[in-house]
């Protein structure tokens, strides 16, 4: 544009001075002319200034920088930028419990002991001492001793809960039974446990064995209470029936109330049996004696029930994800509002999840989990994996019309593949670890999940800033251009002067960005559906504002640049010397065009059709100022302006009038409103995302094939595994060859020897072919969901050696599992989390065979 209006003011000055008036090309004129010349090439400068768009990436940037230093007062700590917009176009919410919707105060409300359900905290003399006995010490030891209970900071204020939540609810009952967990912690120091269990999410449970003074042992359990019931087995303690009778009348209708059921047994081993082999958890966890099981209490946080509405009604599904009991689980999504009485949802348990989404070889099918997403609000008893896996499957559908945009919580080292997978990651700031904060894009400096209703708003309200800016900025940019071409093609001279239009653009650019992108969300951008993630920026709505205002400035600049002398009874400003002063007429069009844009920035604050365009502009203060501040220095620049500005100073009737047309934008604005645009079959959008049918097949094929990066990393950390164990076992055997007599040769061919095949070895093999089990298998590498299926991730290889409650189903699922050993042995008692979900197989003939020269294994080994 710009350089079409150079070439056609060069051509209308030559042929009209030249052509038209025959004068000659006189040497001491062209000094003149080289005037005209560069004239014209800075008025072409001018309307490139104008034409374009070069605010918006600034608009971008105040926009996301202002939001991200308000939601840190709403408690979001945005660590990626680009995690506001995205958030305001989330579908779908995968919220954790404890601590998000949940006040992560617990205290235990309800007890089972000694065959009696108390649904209060029941008296001292109601329990028999030798229970209480047990009860004292196993939750005394048998929790961290990092978990304890303070003094209130204030008068009257409420203990404090240091370390673990649950651990502190049952500390909290020991208190409320008048009892002190600090003497049994003083008679049995940390040091002196003699095994410690530690919690994990496979298990759920912890135990603690103590070594009694007569050489005896005890071993305390407290965890899940299905879990602890099911390991439960003294026939003459506690019999089948009892476990299932405790479960339906105790823990079910617990958790009906929304309270997290906890199992506490013991076990005790006589001291004339050998000492039993403790690093084999399955068998030492069994045979158990039910103490009691309390019902833990924690309250859903207040504000929750009306966060979770106002997500609903703009359009967002939040989901429970949580590792609590299915009928807990329902009871709190209930009293929150996740789920609605007759209303079509799904609530699964984990187990019942991975049942349903995978196929007979244990791979997860997309197809499957496209059935069951759409209406699944809880998903109880769950894992990390089976959140990560939940995200993925929602991400990865294709089963609505726009691709799903997922925002998850998580407080753990293992939710970080989900946060990572997930389009916006909230790390809990309390509760989380590290790794998690690492892994997400907004952390909750509070932990609640009316916060992240916060941040859907701010993410709307950046989203509508930028098209405000924009529908703002196009108005002028058409008008300005327009005004610039036609008028120096017509006049010879653009009616807007090279030093005005850079104060135009400074006013549309720089303060107008500032201007619109600071408005302060408000409750109404909650009561829209998300836009998804290729809704055109430009919608039909502000097509018709920008060319119905651009209509108007267009009419009223051109009626006062051809008729505006005779209007006003002033000299006219066309046709104007090459070094004229400035006219009267050209500063009234000047004045009258920063005008209209003044009142114009006001209309840009709605841009859904909204009528009331003052509404809450006392709220935002930058843009008050902005405008008031811009009007001032209009007036200084037209009054004192003088050549530099190209401004003449104007009456005040002139400034009325000016003022005057400007307000008229106002009122051409309702009368836009007026009118529907579903009647405006001409208009388009503009500014949409790339489509599918629009990105080639060769990338589309190449994106089928392209690995993820959690993948990726998955399968380095297996490589590097097999390389660590490799040395391990080259060191192994060349030590074993020394100690048999053979050759290092022989030792480095890796012939086995009968020193090679002690249970060292073993487990080393053992590893290799657990670890390229997966390796070896083409298929699993598709996808990061089926290589997590080997080994350890298999359905049938996912339950725990403990019985389940269900003794049949036990028993029917005992032919699919595979053959398996006791781990081995560790030399570190304490501490030892055993992970019963990997089995490491020790048939000698695999691990001999494992490097044979002609496997895959030997050609995989020796290009490592």
């Amino acid at each position: 544009m710009s350089a079409v209006t150079v070439i056609i003011l060069v051509l209308y000055f030559v042929i009209d001075t030249f052509w038209i008036q025959k004068r000659p090309w006189l040497a001491e004129c062209t000094p003149i002319y080289i005037q005209y010349f560069v004239k014209f090439f800075i008025i072409g400068v001018t309307v490139l200034v104008v034409a374009v768009p070069e605010g918006l990436p600034l608009a971008v940037t105040i926009s996301l920088a202002y939001s991200v230093k308000k939601m840190m007062k709403d408690n979001n700590l945005v660590r990626h930028l680009d995690a506001c917009e995205t958030m305001g176009n989330a579908t779908a919410i995968c919220s954790d419990k404890t601590g998000t919707l949940t006040m992560n105060r617990m205290t235990v409300v309800q007890a089972y002991i000694s065959e009696k359900h108390y649904k209060k905290i029941p008296e001292v003399q109601a329990i028999p001492d030798k229970t209480l006995s047990y009860l004292v010490t196993g939750i005394s030891v048998n929790s961290a001793y990092t978990s304890k209970i303070l003094p209130p900071e204030k008068e009257g204020g409420l203990p404090r809960h240091v370390g673990n939540k649950t651990e502190c609810a049952l500390l909290g009952f020991l208190l409320d039974l008048k009892r002190d967990y600090q003497e049994v912690r003083n008679e049995i120091p940390e040091e002196a446990l003699y095994k410690v269990y530690t919690f994990n999410s496979v298990r759920k449970s912890m135990s603690t064995v103590l070594k009694n003074s007569d050489g005896s042992f005890r071993i305390f359990s407290k965890g899940a209470s299905e879990i602890i019931l099911s390991a439960t087995g003294e026939p003459k303690v506690f019999r089948p029936r009892d476990r299932d009778d405790i479960v339906k009348t105790v823990i079910e209708p617990m958790a009906s109330e929304g309270l997290r059921t906890i199992c506490l047994a013991f076990r005790d081993f006589p001291a004339g049996e050998p000492e039993p082999e403790w690093d084999n958890e399955n068998d030492i966890v069994t045979g158990l004696t039910c103490i009691a099981v309390v019902g833990i209490e924690d309250p859903v946080r207040p504000e929750v029930p009306d966060a979770i509405k106002k997500c609903q009604r703009a359009g967002i599904t939040v989901r429970m994800v949580t590792g609590d009991n299915i009928n807990t689980a329902r009871a709190i999504a209930l009293k929150c509002g996740i789920l609605h009485p007759g209303e079509d949802f799904l609530c699964l348990e984990g187990k019942e999840f991975n049942r349903r989404i995978r196929n007979e070889k244990g791979e997860i099918e997309q197809e499957r989990i496209d059935k069951i997403w759409p209406k699944l609000r809880v998903l109880a008893r769950s894992s990390p994996t089976d959140k990560h896996t939940l995200v993925k499957g929602i991400i990865d559908s294709t089963v609505s019309e726009q691709r799903q945009v997922v925002a998850v919580t998580g407080d753990g080292t293992n939710d970080g593949p989900a946060l990572k997978k997930a389009d916006v990651g909230f790390a809990m700031g309390i509760a989380g670890t590290d790794v998690a904060k690492e892994a997400s894009d907004i952390i909750l400096t509070d932990d609640n999940f009316s916060s992240i209703v916060k941040a859907v708003m701010w993410g709307r309200n950046v989203y509508d800033s930028i098209s405000k800016f924009l529908q703002f900025q196009l108005t002028v940019n058409v008008v300005a251009v327009i005004v610039a071409f036609t008028g120096a093609c017509i006049t010879q001279d653009s009616p807007l002067k090279a030093v005005q239009m850079l104060w135009v653009n400074l006013i549309m650019d720089t303060l107008a960005s500032l201007a619109l992108a600071t408005e302060p969300p408000t409750e109404s951008l909650l009561l829209r559906k998300p836009y998804g993630r290729n809704k055109p920026l430009i919608s039909r709505t502000m097509m018709k504002n920008i060319l119905g205002h651009a209509f108007y400035q267009l009419v009223v600049v051109f009626t006062l640049l051809f008729a505006g002398e005779k209007i006003f009874d002033i000299d006219s400003g066309r046709n104007a010397p090459l070094h004229a002063p400035p006219s009267e007429h050209y500063t009234i069009v000047f004045n009258t065009f920063v005008m209209m844009q003044l009142f114009n920035e006001i209309n840009a604050r709605k841009i859904h059709g909204e009528r009331n365009v003052f509404e809450g502009i006392f709220n935002n203060a930058i843009f008050c100022t902005i405008v008031l501040g811009t009007f001032i220095v209009q007036i200084v620049i037209v009054q004192f302006g003088g050549k530099p500005f190209s401004c003449s100073e104007l009456t005040v009737e002139h400034w009325l009038w000016s003022i005057f047309l400007g307000m008229g934008t106002l009122l051409w604005g309702q009368l836009i409103s007026t009118i529907p645009t579903s009647h405006l079959k001409f208009l388009k959008e503009a500014g949409h995302g790339t489509q599918k049918e629009e990105i080639p097949e060769e990338e589309l094929a190449e994106d089928v094939e392209e690995i993820d990066h959690a993948e990726r990393e998955l399968r380095r950390g297996q490589i590097l595994w097999f390389r660590g164990l490799n040395r391990i076992q080259t060191q192994m055997d060349v030590v074993n060859a020394f100690q048999s007599g053979t050759s290092i040769q022989g030792a480095l061919r890796r012939q086995p020897s009968i020193a090679s095949q002690h249970h060292d070895i073993r487990v080393v093999n053992a590893f290799r072919s657990s670890l390229y089990e997966g390796l070896e298998k083409p298929e699993s590498r598709s996808s990061i969901h089926n290589f997590m299926t080997h080994p350890e991730f298999r359905i049938e290889d996912s339950e725990t050696h403990i019985p389940l409650i269900d003794d049949t189903d036990a028993e029917d699922d005992a032919p699919t599992k595979r053959n398996s050993s006791p781990l081995p042995p560790s030399p570190n008692k304490n501490n030892n989390a055993v992970n019963s979900g990997i089995h490491l197989t020790t048939d000698l003939s695999k691990s001999a065979t494992s490097s044979s020269p002609g496997s895959p294994l030997h050609s995989l080994e020796t290009s490592l």
